[in-house]
């Protein structure tokens, strides 16, 4: 890190030290001051007349100055641990801090990594659900990450039992990235069973965490991992859940942050279905049965694969699909529309289109209406 990164560090941690200051706090001060610099230049009286504190937390921070020293000390303790652990640290104004995550409300000002987060990580999906997921969640599991993945897509979730490792661990069978968001410090792993998923994460990914070295995975750390697990994606599917599963609130937080929020259908004898499918019937999530779906609200977004090129979808297409495409070449068409210019019944051209949709080269709109992408 350069001098400039770690005087920025040492200062934002002596600003969490204070009580009552948390990363949406320390981010509207920021906000209002300019920079994190003029903070700590800024006279008494501009401090106390900040409209982005009370008097009370004014004092406070005027008071927090005489600790600079110690909290510096500390900071490069931290830092040396974190070396010699193998991990690394970014702050929010850094140009490797993950794209989307940078946006949302009170986004982690401090982020703590291991392994290699790629600028390709930005166009990823989150796939979170239950800890006790059904065979039939499990599979959905396996083929949404497998489908995904074979895309260039990175997969992110939260490394947890269930919808989650099985979802990364078939990422990584697939050759893909993914990236793990953990409610625990770097060397606290939990569950603990999940050691060996950790490792290989790191070596086809990276593991970030908000809280520090030593952190332990308690209760409280779950819903800020969960802001960071839909902030950090574009879009969010949830593969089973109960309605007062973590994976709902997730749900609730990729909303807030303006996300894509996709939802797998289940039994609805299903207690771990009764999430997923309270999300669809409320019109909070889109109802997905295949990674088309998924494909056709996020596809103008999903456009580089990891060498930074324009991705382009290799399908085998038959006569009856190469006629349609060259016919959507000029502009969107309506079904019957579509059918005349082919000379195929509409029926046959929606079982091509069909496939073609699938495959991601076409893209259906309101009124049975189609484009090409």
């Amino acid at each position: 890190m350069t001098e400039e990164k770690i005087e920025r560090l040492i200062k934002l941690n002596l600003l969490f030290s204070i009580d009552g200051f948390g990363p949406s706090r320390i981010l509207t001060l920021i906000s209002h001051f300019g920079t994190i610099e003029n903070i700590f230049d800024a006279s008494k009286s501009d401090i106390k007349s900040s409209p982005s504190i009370n008097e009370k937390l004014s004092t406070k921070l005027i008071a927090s100055f005489k600790n600079y020293n110690r909290i510096k000390d500390h900071t490069l303790t931290q830092l040396e641990k974190l070396k010699k652990a193998g991990c690394w640290v970014i702050t929010r104004w850094d140009e490797n801090y993950p794209k989307y995550l940078k946006n949302i409300y009170a986004p982690p000002l401090i982020l703590f990594g291991i392994g290699e987060y790629l600028e390709t990580d930005n166009e990823s999906i989150s796939i979170v659900g239950t800890r006790i997921p059904s065979a039939y969640g499990k599979i959905q599991a396996e083929i949404f990450a497998n489908e995904i993945s074979s895309r260039g897509i990175t997969v992110v979730s939260g490394m947890a039992r269930g919808i989650d490792s099985i979802a990364q661990e078939s990422c990584l069978q697939n050759g893909g990235r993914t990236i793990g968001i953990i409610g625990s410090g770097l060397d606290v792993i939990y569950p603990p069973e999940n050691k060996s998923l950790f490792k290989k994460i790191t070596k086809n990914g990276a593991v970030l965490s908000e809280f520090k070295l030593g952190t332990k995975p308690d209760a409280q750390n779950f819903p800020q991992r969960n802001r960071i697990i839909s902030g950090i994606s574009l879009g969010t599917l949830v593969i089973e859940t109960k309605v007062t599963g973590g994976a709902m609130q997730t749900a609730a937080l990729a909303l807030d942050q303006n996300r894509e929020v996709f939802a797998i259908p289940g039994n609805v004898n299903s207690p771990q279905s009764e999430g997923t499918n309270r999300l669809i019937q409320r019109g909070e999530a889109k109802l997905v049965s295949n990674f088309a779906d998924i494909l056709s609200e996020l596809g103008e977004r999903l456009s580089i694969d990891h060498e930074g090129k324009t991705k382009k979808i290799q399908v085998e297409l038959n006569l009856f699909e190469e006629k349609i495409l060259s016919a959507l070449n000029e502009s969107k068409l309506q079904i019957d529309r579509l059918a005349e210019i082919t000379k195929f019944s509409s029926g046959e051209c929606l079982v091509h289109l069909l496939n073609l949709e699938f495959s991601g080269l076409v893209k259906q709109l309101p009124g049975k209406v189609f484009i090409k992408v």
